[in-house]
């Protein structure tokens, strides 16, 4: 069974992928380009229209840019996640009246998917950081357990808004706005040392916040990560996890009613 279950994952994630370039000339290279093309975009509008520097110490646009694409790359792993989940199964319909299916791989698959873009992602950062930065830290090492906290999460949350987009379809555009604000109030183009002491309890309410500092301290600084927020975060996310797995599976049974 579980070897079924690989099969059908695999299959998923070469179908998500293949059908995102489907018919576009260069394929899968928009993948490398895309991050790039925001990237630069970012880095312009931030850096040198708004004159935003990481430091005042500090200023050189290129590392601006490193620090804002670390940020960026895993804001995006999280947001495509969350804005495909609540038409999971609206989107895939034909799989609900088969009993056979598991219904739930639909969010692992979602997972896998956005991982694929999120390490070409870090590829380029690399790349970066090789030819135009410090070069890599031994400190990359921690990166699975810096996004662990995250993947878990978003997981949980995936299977819980994939379920709650059947039944509630203007959830789509909540979530859109959601994530949108949600882009701008973690710390990806600015320091949550910036932020003012009253708010920073918000921001540590945000798992966001700490993944993405936890990310520049391993690739762009070379620092450890913050293992405390490491463990709650973990603890948190699998928590998270079997909520959004127990919700998904009871309220299965009305799927097909509804569609």
């Amino acid at each position: 069974m579980k070897s079924q279950y690989y099969y059908l994952l695999k299959q998923l994630v070469k179908r998500d992928i293949a059908s995102r370039y489907k018919g576009s000339f260069l394929g899968i290279m928009w993948s490398f380009i895309i991050p790039v093309l925001m990237l630069v975009v970012y880095t312009f509008v931030f850096s040198v229209v708004f004159k935003g520097r990481w430091s005042a110490q500090s200023d050189n646009h290129l590392e601006f840019a490193m620090i804002i694409f670390s940020g960026i790359t895993v804001f995006n792993f999280f947001s495509e996640v969350i804005n495909r989940s609540p038409s999971l199964i609206i989107g895939n319909s034909n799989y609900v009246k088969k009993i056979v299916f598991p219904l739930e791989l639909l969010s692992v698959s979602a997972i896998l998917t956005a991982m694929v873009h999120a390490a070409i992602s870090f590829a380029i950062l690399l790349m970066g950081l090789i030819f135009f930065g410090q070069g890599i830290h031994y400190t990359i090492i921690f990166l699975p357990l810096v996004l662990l906290p995250i993947v878990l999460i978003t997981l949980g949350a995936s299977w819980f808004l994939s379920s709650l987009g059947v039944y509630i379809r203007d959830i789509n555009h909540i979530i859109g706005v959601m994530t949108s604000a949600l882009m701008f109030l973690s710390p990806i183009f600015y320091s949550v040392d910036s932020v003012p002491e009253k708010l920073k309890g918000l921001y540590d309410l945000n798992p966001l916040s700490h993944t993405v500092e936890d990310m520049r301290n391993i690739i762009i600084w070379g620092r450890v990560p913050d293992f405390s927020w490491i463990i709650i975060g973990t603890v948190i996310g699998i928590i998270t996890s079997i909520l959004g797995y127990y919700w998904f599976k009871k309220t299965r049974g009305g799927f097909a009613d509804v569609l």
